[in-house]
């Protein structure tokens, strides 16, 4: 696939940075849903309707920005480049399957490509177009909070179609927990979240099972250097609706919103603490 001249007609930043003054960032990798014109055309009916879109997080986040924490939300599709995979594409679950850092085909194993697929030149330039600004800005963010705070946490915030065959059996509890296996953040506070999110009265909870952290919480978690990082992917169906158009749900919204402040609530508790 050769890159086509889009300069002029994609105008869209990488990401909006909402800079707040405790010690929590929440980075949402995959809420955006801008495709470049140039590349649009280029895709199928289905991959314009952007279903494996991490939708409406900001809206279910709101509260975020009047706790103090620090916002960094993506701007492009994760079709058009993947934030939360490593920059060489390796496979983060070995044996089981993924999509690509590129993404070729949807989550239902869809075609995004009516043609021609992107080649090397292309996921070069879509990795210094998206994908460096987005991390140079996690970095240089977690720089700024870190030099005012002792520890800082970093939340990774997801969501997925509580059922997709092709990546796990079943229905997906609807609070995922992930921490690299106890890697990226000090296993006092993954205690206390997974605590948390099993006292959720009505929902369903796991700590690193299917979905134990992308590249995010791994890369940029370090707690030994006061950084600890925690992903969370949730379910879609507690707060919206999982078929197109992909309906924000005010009421189910509502429920849920009360445990995921708590949950950060509890991140900012700790790092206030550590």
């Amino acid at each position: 696939m050769q890159r086509q001249d889009d300069s002029r007609a994609d105008t869209a930043p990488p990401f909006r940075l909402r800079q707040g003054t405790r010690p929590l960032l929440v980075s949402m990798p995959h809420v955006g849903t801008h495709v470049p014109p140039s590349l649009a055309t280029g895709l199928t009916a289905d991959a314009l309707q952007l279903a494996d879109t991490d939708w409406h997080l900001e809206m279910l986040y709101e509260f975020a920005d009047a706790m103090g924490a620090s916002v960094l939300v993506a701007t492009h599709s994760r079709y058009v480049i993947d934030l939360n995979r490593p920059p060489d594409d390796h496979n983060l679950y070995p044996g089981q399957d993924t999509t690509r850092l590129c993404p070729v085909d949807t989550f239902d194993r869809a075609p995004l490509y009516r043609d021609a697929q992107p080649d090397a030149d292309e996921v070069r330039a879509r990795r210094a177009a998206h994908y460096d600004p987005y991390h140079g800005a996690l970095r240089a963010e977690l720089a700024r909070l870190r030099a005012q705070h002792d520890s800082v946490v970093l939340w990774d915030a997801h969501s997925i179609r509580s059922v997709v065959p092709r990546f796990f059996a079943g229905r997906l509890p609807d609070f995922n927990l992930g921490t690299a296996n106890g890697a990226s953040c000090d296993p006092r506070l993954a205690a206390a979240l997974s605590r948390i999110a099993a006292d959720a009265h009505g929902y369903t909870s796991v700590l690193n099972g299917r979905f134990k952290g992308g590249h995010i919480t791994r890369a940029h978690g370090n707690p030994q250097g006061g950084v600890h990082a925690v992903q969370l992917e949730m379910a879609q169906c507690i707060y919206m609706n999982e078929a197109h158009p992909f309906d924000y749900d005010a009421k189910r919204a509502a429920r849920v919103q009360p445990h995921l402040r708590a949950m950060l609530q509890g991140a900012l508790d700790f790092a206030v603490s550590a």
